[in-house]
């Protein structure tokens, strides 16, 4: 039966802001306090999403919770009315309260790890809810996360979706910015590659456990592969793995910094998948690699065959990096096309093309099970820009995230998007 992958990508929410929550993430850090364009980053993102969609992919998207994070704060024993509640917040712990105004789920590869039917244990793709427990704005996402996706992916006859695991440093689990699958192709049994970190002292925190590899494998019945993600990335700023690697089918395009043990990780993949193919970059160092985020872009399946890189504007603006995506086109190799998207409003909070979808390899049989009404085409994708245009605040000064205003234009818009997708009709 035939598979194919469906990219789901974070639509961007209407309260994107850079507030510079995200410690190890050089971008965010870096432009904490600037002023943010939420309707340009979501019409970004929709772009993105149209430009995989012109080339014969099928595309989805995951709306984004609405922020500021009421439930949050009230769970942290602000009371009252909803608005009440975040005057307290903003007045009385204005660092939490710039954590609930977070719109951070975009980023939908950080939403769960995802295990192929072909490789799972029951047959179905299983999804598991990362916790997202190192970072505190993030961790806010997982309840709605976990309702999302069991709305999306709804037949249990096909998918299995997981609540995150304990929300400890011992389970710390980002979700698929950390695991890599490959495959002879999609709907072929792979191998599930994990990375992780370790807590060898490093100025950045490790944001993935061993441990939680470990549990999603189990959850799943799996083996997996576990591996470790190199000391020197973390230190450059790859504060997860997809800043340095990509996995596609048989490919993986990596950095050649990528991995503590890329002799052993390199064995297990040959092992398991016998035209497995390494595409490793030497030639540019860690800073031009994350700085571009050259490895931070889709690797994608054409279906007309070989293979297209969608990458950021920066890694055109870098000549070095731009040398290096030339050399991998005229390399051996499957990649033979290389599609340079606008995602600038993503970059500057530090994510990259890759960061803002999340995969779901699915059969035709299985994709009946999923909700028609995150699925899009021309006419979805063009409604959606629609709304965008007319809803999502222009400009937010981070500054001025406690503005009542604000808060009101951010629950109007979350309204209108509510509203389309229950204004959803078959054709």
């Amino acid at each position: 039966m035939t598979t194919v992958e469906i990219n789901f990508d974070g639509l961007i929410g209407p309260m994107h802001n850079y507030a510079g929550l995200s410690a190890g993430n050089i971008a965010s850090t870096a432009n904490a306090g600037a002023v943010s364009q939420p309707r340009a980053a979501a019409l970004q993102g929709l772009g993105k999403m149209k430009r995989l969609m012109d080339l014969g992919l099928t595309q989805g998207f995951i709306p984004p919770p609405r922020r500021p994070a009421v439930d949050a704060l009230r769970a942290l024993g602000f009371g009252g009315e909803d608005k009440a509640v975040l005057v307290q917040a903003a007045a009385n712990d204005p660092i939490l309260f710039n954590n609930a105004c977070s719109a951070s789920a975009m980023w939908a590869a950080n939403a769960a790890t995802v295990i192929a039917g072909a490789d799972s244990g029951d047959g179905r793709v299983h999804l598991v809810t990362a916790n997202l427990s190192t970072m505190l704005h993030r961790s806010f996402e997982v309840p709605d996360t976990w309702q999302m996706l069991r709305s999306i992916f709804r037949d249990d006859r096909h998918f299995s979706v997981h609540p995150a695991l304990p929300p400890t440093q011992h389970f710390s689990d980002e979700g698929a910015a950390n695991h890599m699958r490959l495959t002879a192709r999609h709907g072929a049994a792979g191998l599930n590659i994990f990375v992780h970190g370790a807590a060898r002292g490093s100025r950045f925190p490790e944001r993935q456990a061993r441990r939680a590899g470990e549990a999603v494998a189990r959850l799943a019945g799996i083996e997996g592969f576990h591996t470790l993600q190199s000391q020197a990335a973390i230190e450059a700023g790859a504060f997860h793995n997809d800043v340095v690697a990509v996995a596609n089918e048989q490919v993986l395009l990596a950095h050649a910094a990528a991995f503590e043990d890329r002799a052993g990780l390199f064995a297990a993949a040959q092992a398991a998948v016998p035209d497995f193919l390494p595409v490793e970059v030497d030639s540019i160092g860690l800073e031009d690699a994350i700085g571009s985020y050259l490895f931070n872009s889709q690797l994608v399946t054409l279906p007309e065959g070989g293979m297209a890189l969608i990458l950021p504007g920066e890694a055109q603006a870098n000549p070095r990096v731009w040398k290096a995506v030339d050399t991998i086109l005229a390399g051996n190799n499957p990649i033979n096309e290389a599609i340079v998207v606008d995602v600038r409003e993503s970059m500057r909070n530090g994510g990259g093309p890759a960061c803002l979808r999340l995969r779901v390899p699915v059969s035709a049989a299985a994709r009946e099970g999923i909700d028609r009404r995150f699925l899009l085409d021309e006419r979805r994708w063009t409604a959606l820009c629609e709304l965008v245009q007319r809803h999502w605040p222009e400009q937010i000064d981070a500054a001025n995230l406690a503005d009542p205003a604000l808060w009101e234009a951010a629950t109007a818009a979350h309204d209108a998007l509510d509203a389309f997708l229950q204004a959803f009709e078959l054709p």
